[in-house]
């Protein structure tokens, strides 16, 4: 074991990665849960004010340890001491902003609400591209390339642009996370790429505007998805962030993202 870990994870330079991941989803892990405990009223955890009585997010602490952790990263390069300790911090910052990821890209407190929802969807969706990273797959399916291709400087950038014009198609059709994962899995993409594309995305808008047929097989078939795994991620989504718990608020407390939702007021 001690020689694996050393051969694939401390010679390529992936331990400051790894440490990334595992603070990461530790922070993430705790965050929630301290939350969960502020949303229920239990243990000693409260909301923090800044001056003014402003509640202040976690998302802000998350930003500056990010700031300090990547700039930091990026200063000292992989290996040492000092890399581990900035990977650490980096983690801790990205669990904490990817947390509260809905709040940032609706700029409102959804963090208990459906819309919440996209916060643990882009942490899982993370945690699988790091994880797929550390077991050695490259962005675009350069890993994929022999020798022989990487040395024909032509050939390569025709594997890229390929393996970039599945990844952009898959988005086109409103297949965002098959096409995020397909960046690292080319094969994912093409999938994406070949499948119906998704009712309302660009491509249906586009190519199936004068084809009847094949806009209600895509959307047939969408529902069919839909039906099939909605209930699965919901439930999935329920267990890890905490959504399936209703609690009154806490006296005491007004609303922000560590309190409690405006449904639970």
């Amino acid at each position: 074991m001690d020689h694996w870990f050393q051969r694939n994870i401390v010679e390529p330079g992936k331990l400051p990665l790894l440490l990334a991941l595992a603070s990461f989803v530790l922070t993430f892990v705790i965050t929630r849960t301290i939350t969960r405990l502020i949303r229920a009223g239990k243990g000693p955890f409260r909301n923090v004010s800044g001056a003014g009585g402003v509640h202040i997010h976690h998302v802000v602490p998350g930003v500056v340890l990010t700031l300090v952790g990547g700039f930091g990263a990026v200063a000292t390069g992989r290996e040492g001491v000092a890399a581990a300790v900035f990977a650490v911090l980096f983690g801790i910052g990205a669990g904490l902003v990817l947390d509260e990821f809905a709040l940032i890209l609706h700029l409102d407190d959804v963090y208990w609400s459906d819309d919440g929802r996209k916060s643990v969807e882009v942490v899982v969706l993370t945690f699988s591209l790091v994880i797929l990273t550390l077991a050695g797959f490259s962005p675009l399916g350069v890993n994929e390339a022999t020798t022989e291709e990487r040395e024909n400087r032509g050939l390569f950038a025709l594997t890229l642009a390929v393996n970039f014009l599945f990844v952009l198609i898959a988005l086109l059709k409103g297949k965002f996370r098959m096409a995020v994962i397909g960046t690292l899995v080319p094969f994912v993409a093409i999938v994406g790429a070949l499948r119906l594309a998704r009712p309302g995305s660009t491509w249906a808008r586009k190519a199936y505007r004068r084809r009847p047929k094949a806009r209600a097989k895509a959307g047939l078939r969408a529902y069919r998805h839909d039906r099939r795994w909605n209930r699965v991620v919901r439930r999935f989504q329920d267990v890890v962030g905490g959504f399936q718990e209703r609690v009154p608020l806490r006296s005491g407390h007004g609303p922000g993202g560590d309190g409690g939702p405006p449904d639970a007021r």
